[in-house]
């Protein structure tokens, strides 16, 4: 059963940008969660914006699957740079280049 999650708003700072989500436990139960990613790890390199809500979602959404009773989803998460390949490889995989015939 998937729980529905939904994004709110993004806080911009100089040094990260936050995404707060709300998760739907039940209706009129809910809880807040915040994604943080530091400023650094944007860029044309890494991580484009437009790609700060997705990946913060995935990464939410895997901390939520993976809670349990003894262990609950933590409400104020961190984007790693491990997290960014990682969903590179997923959303933008390397295209391999064509090998050409040597005459």
């Amino acid at each position: 059963m998937s729980i529905p999650i939904q994004y709110e708003v993004c806080v911009v700072s100089t040094t990260s940008r936050t995404y707060n989500f709300r998760v739907i436990d039940a209706p009129g139960q809910s809880r807040q969660f915040s994604v943080r990613i530091p400023s650094e790890l944007f860029c044309p390199t890494l991580l484009k914006y437009q790609d700060g809500p997705p990946i913060s979602f995935e990464r939410l959404k895997q901390e939520i699957e993976g809670a349990t009773q003894d262990s609950q989803a933590r409400t104020h998460l961190n984007i790693a740079e491990t997290d960014i390949h990682l969903y590179l490889e997923r959303h933008y995989p390397r295209k391999e280049r064509k090998k050409f015939p040597a005459y």
